[in-house]
């Protein structure tokens, strides 16, 4: 079956020269053999329809971790000009992974037309000392995607994961007030806190790359109004607007937008939206009054404010 659906699209492909955008073969396709699809993490054994191939990407989402980035990649996965890699790749803030080379990365990308953007998304990124050089002496006009949210909401929902793995791998875990106040004083070693420090991160940014290229997503506003930020996102990857409001709805038992495309429905995987655990108001105030000087520079480097607490 999976033959000849791949022999039909080959032929229909062949015929019209170009990608039949979000058409209901390409659907099919999608699910029976993990064609251009994100959940597909087996790209050596994709067929290469004509007039493809593999792409280093010339959009990355850099971060920031507990930010947003599996939901941006998702719904911009819509978009028909846009193809983005199955998984997180670590390319440039893993040494492991990056003395392999850029073909070995190449070799992670999805197949891609002329006319598509290829996005990949690795958190890790944006807090990485090694990864701005990297990418910069890899392309220094790339176009770079950062998403951002509350500091202290970030902070928060990074414990919240951490406790879950660690939950379900049958470990101790510790509660946040005690992971979060040493000795009476707000941790600031915390490493969900340093993830948070969005001026220190972004001032290693502006040294490779300039202000222009790096697009901030509001996290915040995404998770409740995602197509005005998608908009902006099109425009600045210089794309056709092909996002819509009718891509959108939300789901009143997960509490966030979930995905409809070509009449099919999808949710952000059940990981996403846990529950974070009810924090004491004190604690809440000493991260508010720790980020607040930090936020305000960051405003300033970028020449934007956010409604963060």
């Amino acid at each position: 079956m999976a033959f000849l659906l791949v022999s039909a699209y080959l032929l229909l492909t062949h015929t019209q020269g170009a990608p039949v955008e979000n058409g209901p073969l390409l659907e099919i396709l999608k699910s029976q053999v993990g064609l251009f699809s994100n959940k597909s993490e087996h790209y050596s054994a994709q067929v290469r329809p004509p007039g493809t191939s593999r792409r280093i990407p010339q959009t990355i989402i850099i971060g920031v971790r507990k930010g947003g980035t599996r939901a941006l990649l998702e719904m911009l996965d819509i978009h028909p000009n846009i193809v983005v890699a199955a998984t997180e790749v670590h390319f440039f803030d893993w040494d492991e992974n990056y003395v392999k080379g850029l073909d070995w990365y190449r070799s992670l990308m999805p197949f891609s037309y002329g006319n598509q953007i290829t996005i990949e998304k690795t958190p890790g990124y944006f807090t990485s000392p090694q990864a701005p050089e990297r990418i910069h002496d890899m392309n220094s006009s790339i176009k770079l995607l950062l998403i951002l949210r509350d500091p202290t909401e970030r902070v928060i929902s990074d414990y919240t994961q951490v406790y879950y793995n660690r939950v379900e791998s049958h470990k101790p875990v510790q509660l946040f007030e005690d992971i979060v106040i040493k000795n009476g004083a707000l941790n600031t070693k915390y490493k969900a806190i340093q993830r948070s420090l969005y001026d220190v991160h972004m001032e290693k940014w502006l040294k490779h790359f300039s202000l222009n290229q790096i697009h901030i997503v509001d996290g915040n506003t995404l998770i409740k109004d995602p197509l005005p930020e998608l908009q902006k996102v099109e425009r600045f990857l210089n794309l056709p607007s092909r996002i819509m409001s009718s891509n959108f709805y939300f789901n009143q038992t997960k509490g966030f937008y979930c995905i409809r495309n070509d009449g099919r429905e999808r949710c952000l995987h059940e990981s996403k939206g846990r529950p974070h655990p009810l924090v004491n108001n004190t604690v809440l105030e000493q991260l508010y009054s720790y980020f607040r000087e930090h936020n305000a520079k960051f405003y300033r480097m970028v020449n934007h404010s956010f409604d963060w607490h």
